[in-house]
């Protein structure tokens, strides 16, 4: 999850490859353990397992026989690293407090490992990454970080490959039962070489989330009819989302005494702008090609490659950062944030506005991370009612003018277990053990329940989630439905993730302040990004590095199939909405709409 990647730049703004720079321990570091297998009493060992399958691990897609096998399994397959403390880290959200708190003990008490689970912020977790990347030193024996760092885990070769670990010199200590096809951002950590590089332990999109019940008013439904021609519904595109929007802060303006807002977001001169971008704005609106998980040749960054070599991403180069989609993306940002959101959401952070549609005044927020989801549903919030169920939904988002069928649609944050080649493989293996524990099948829909961070696409189908999925507000239905693929995180075309993350809020924030406009604040991004392209080319990469395209008029990558496209005459079509029962019913019979 972003939080802090204004540390995470930092943290990476000096190359990987070739860095020697002496630092002091940090404080989670380890010494690399030396103790030999321990001598323990394994029928204390079986009883955990099912004392912990009984009392924690429940409910869970496996019978109870399933679970105990499993866990056995663990306890076997642990026994060369008993004794042992093993060091694992990761950011602090919900599901990874589970981990650390819960899962760790029990995985200490079912296998004689003593596994100690770090949580920290998330820049924090990546300058331990990158300070264990450059040093060689060992400080944490696996990390989880997002894997919108796919590309660059894949380019320096500090990462071991999860595919060959798995086959190789990992093949013993992998889980029989662990199902790889069974995760649903499986895509997502899978490199251009089609092997997996991390694993995924969480994950979480962001979606369309509207007040349900408004919407369903039948007074409300009828003026904004009379008013566009079409019904009030989830819309299906940024033309009628910009009609709802400017139909609650304009028309409606008051519900029950209160002002309310069409829309909400957040504008903050701040790092987390940079996200608020780069979490698949562009494709939102149609920046970029066709092509899932990321567009190909051009991503939702705008960045082109050609085969696996980044090669661009001004349009000069045949990318799309500043083409006519991405400038039209940040324009709306721009405009909807001014006309239709409370008047403090151009001061708010991510953090500050990610609570403001629980007080009860915003209508609808195109863009919504549904780890808000368990916030939203607390008792007594004026967005729950006295049953304790959400009076919001959550839905595909819109998408803008030049948006195509077949491309991405959304972003998805993948929190993912990283393993660095820096680490022994002994104390990899047990790592090893430990990452596949919290995301085995007996542990994890339990943790799904506690964090609703769905992982694996059996738990999202499971009996259980089927009876709590009305308490969640379409968060089942739509990781059950064929739309899910269309939401995924930062994938391949991205060779550096930190140091050309780091661009984007501070162009961003000018075009937000008036002081340059939206073309230009773009055009000065593509620029930055093919310097930052042209000095990793130059300075060499282990895999696929940047190879950039020559200079070309536009019109040459206009006239071209596919990314970069043309400006449209129409930037506003008609408004087009669809009922959300009828959106649900489509998901149950297996249609994206």
């Amino acid at each position: 999850m972003k939080k802090t990647l204004w540390t995470l730049a930092l943290a990476l703004a000096v190359p990987v490859a070739g860095c020697k720079k002496e630092s002091k321990p940090a404080e989670g570091d380890k010494p690399a353990a030396t103790a030999q297998p321990q001598q323990v009493d394994l029928a204390a060992l079986e009883k955990a397992a099912e004392k912990w399958v009984d009392e924690e691990f429940q409910p869970s897609t496996l019978t109870r026989e399933q679970q105990l096998a499993e866990m056995k399994w663990f306890r076997e397959a642990a026994a060369p690293f008993r004794g042992q403390t093993i060091n694992v880290v990761s950011e602090s959200i919900d599901t990874h407090v589970y981990e650390s708190k819960t899962l760790a003990k029990a995985f200490s008490e079912i296998t004689g490992i003593n596994l100690k689970h770090d949580i920290i912020q998330e820049g924090d977790v990546i300058e331990k990454l990158q300070t264990q990347m450059q040093s060689g030193r060992n400080i944490y024996d696996m990390y989880v970080n997002d894997s919108d760092l796919i590309g660059t885990h894949v380019r320096y070769g500090h990462v071991v490959p999860l595919t060959d670990f798995m086959l190789g010199e990992g093949k013993d200590v992998t889980l029989p039962t662990l199902d790889i096809d069974d995760f649903m951002g499986k895509s997502f950590v899978t490199g251009p070489d089609g092997k997996m590089y991390q694993l995924p332990d969480q994950q979480f999109a962001n979606l369309y989330w509207f007040r349900h019940d408004w919407f369903s008013r039948p007074d409300l439904r009828e003026r904004f009819k009379k008013k566009y021609g079409y019904e009030l519904g989830v819309p299906v595109n940024w033309s009628a989302y910009e009609d709802i929007a400017d139909f609650f802060t304009n028309d409606v303006k008051e519900i029950d005494g209160v002002k309310v807002y069409g829309h909400m977001d957040y504008g903050k001169k701040d790092p987390s702008l940079g996200w608020r971008f780069t979490d698949a704005w562009l494709s939102m609106a149609g920046a970029g090609d066709k092509g899932l998980p990321n567009g190909k040749p051009v991503d939702e960054w705008g960045i082109r490659v050609e085969g696996c070599n980044p090669a661009g991403a001004s349009v000069a180069r045949g990318g799309d950062t500043n083409g006519p989609a991405s400038v039209y993306a940040l324009t709306k940002y721009i405009e909807w944030l001014k006309k239709y959101a409370p008047p403090q959401a151009a001061g708010m952070t991510f953090s500050e506005a990610g609570p403001v549609p629980g007080q009860g005044n915003i209508a609808q927020q195109i863009f919504w991370y549904t780890g808000f989801t368990a916030p939203l549903m607390k008792p007594g919030l004026s967005v729950v009612d006295e049953k304790g169920l959400p009076k919001w939904r959550m839905a595909p988002s819109p998408h803008g003018p030049y948006w195509e069928e077949g491309m991405k649609l959304g972003y998805q944050d993948t929190g993912s277990w990283t393993m660095l080649k820096s680490t022994p493989l002994e104390r990899r293996k047990a790592a090893w053990l430990y990452a596949q524990f919290v995301v085995a099948k007996t542990t994890s829909l339990k943790k799904f329940m506690v964090g609703l961070t769905p992982i694996r696409d059996s738990d999202i189908r499971s009996e259980h989630v089927t009876k709590v999925a009305e308490k969640l507000g379409g968060l089942v239905e739509f990781y059950r439905s064929p739309a899910r693929v269309s939401w995924t995180p930062t994938g391949t075309n991205v060779p550096d993730y930190p140091k050309l993350a780091q661009l984007w809020w501070q162009n961003i924030s000018l075009a937000v302040e008036g002081e340059k406009t939206p073309q230009e604040a773009m055009d000065t991004l593509a620029t930055q990004m093919d310097d930052v392209l042209g000095r990793l080319e130059r300075a060499g990469m282990k895999n696929c590095p940047p190879k950039l395209n020559e200079v070309k008029d536009a019109k040459f990558w206009f006239d071209a199939p596919g990314a970069p496209k043309p400006k449209l005459a129409n930037e506003k079509p008609k408004g087009e909405t669809v009922p959300y029962e009828q959106l649900l019913q489509a998901w149950k019979e297996g249609r994206e709409k």
